[in-house]
C-alpha cells in the first residue's frame, strides 16, 4: 500500500475510535422547548455539552430527566456549559432546552452528546505490561492531536458563527440608524430652506387696503 494511502486509512482509523455521540445545531423559538430523547444503558457515561450560539442574551435553560423523570441537571440562563454524568438507570434520558422566558429573541442552539469512554486504539492498550513501540507510540501521538484537532475545529466554528451574528446584528443597526439620520437631515434642511425663503418673501398689500 502506499505511503498516503496507509496515511489516509490511519486518519479514518482514528477519527472512528472517538467515542459515540450526537452532534446538532438547532433553532429555537421564543417560548418554546425542545427535547430530545437518548436510551442510554446504566453504568454509562455521557458529557452534554452546549452553548447558545445567537439570540437575545445568548441564554437557554436546561434540564436533564432519568428514566423514572427525576431532574439530575438543571441550569437556567446559561450561555454555555458542560455535564458529565454516570447513568444509574437504563432507559430513556430526556434532554429539554427551554426558551420560554424570551417573549422574542429566537435562539439558535449548538449541543454535543459524547456517549460512552473512547476505546483505546490498541485492543490489549489497557492489559499490556510491555512498553509501546514506536509505531504504536506514534500512533498514540497522532490520535490525541486529531481530538484535540477536532475539538479546536469545534470551537473555532462556534466562535465565527457568534460573532458573524454579532456582526449582522451590528450592521443592521448601523443600517438602520444611518437611513434615520438620512430622514431627519432631509427634514431639517428643507425646514430651514422654507424658513429662509419666508424671510425674503415680499409681503403686498391687502386687495382690501388697496380699494379703499
Amino acid at each position: 500500500m502506499p505511503g498516503w494511502m496507509r496515511g489516509w486509512a490511519l486518519a479514518l482509523l482514528l477519527g472512528a475510535l472517538r467515542a459515540s455521540g450526537t452532534e446538532l445545531t438547532f433553532e429555537l423559538p421564543d417560548s418554546d422547548k425542545q427535547c430530545f430523547h437518548q436510551e442510554l444503558d446504566r453504568g454509562l457515561k455521557f458529557t452534554l455539552d452546549y452553548q447558545v450560539i445567537t439570540g437575545g442574551h445568548y441564554d437557554v435553560d436546561c434540564y436533564i430527566e432519568d428514566p423514572n423523570g427525576r431532574i439530575i441537571y438543571r441550569e437556567t440562563k446559561k450561555q454555555y456549559d458542560s455535564f458529565p454524568h454516570h447513568t444509574e438507570l437504563t432507559g430513556i434520558y430526556t434532554f429539554c432546552f427551554s426558551n420560554e422566558f424570551s417573549t422574542f429573541s429566537h435562539k439558535t442552539i449548538y449541543f454535543n452528546l459524547q456517549v460512552g469512554d473512547e476505546p483505546p486504539i490498541l485492543p490489549d492498550m489497557g492489559t499490556r505490561v510491555t512498553a509501546l513501540t514506536q509505531m504504536e507510540s506514534a500512533c498514540v501521538t497522532i490520535h490525541e492531536a486529531l481530538n484535540a484537532v477536532i475539538d479546536s475545529q469545534t470551537h473555532y466554528r462556534l466562535r465565527e458563527a457568534q460573532d458573524r451574528s454579532r456582526a449582522e446584528d451590528l450592521n443592521g443597526r448601523v443600517s438602520y440608524w444611518s437611513v434615520g439620520e438620512t430622514v431627519i437631515l432631509f427634514v431639517v434642511s428643507v425646514g430651514q430652506v422654507m424658513l429662509l425663503k419666508s424671510f425674503f418673501t415680499e409681503k403686498r398689500p391687502g386687495s382690501s387696503a388697496a380699494g379703499t
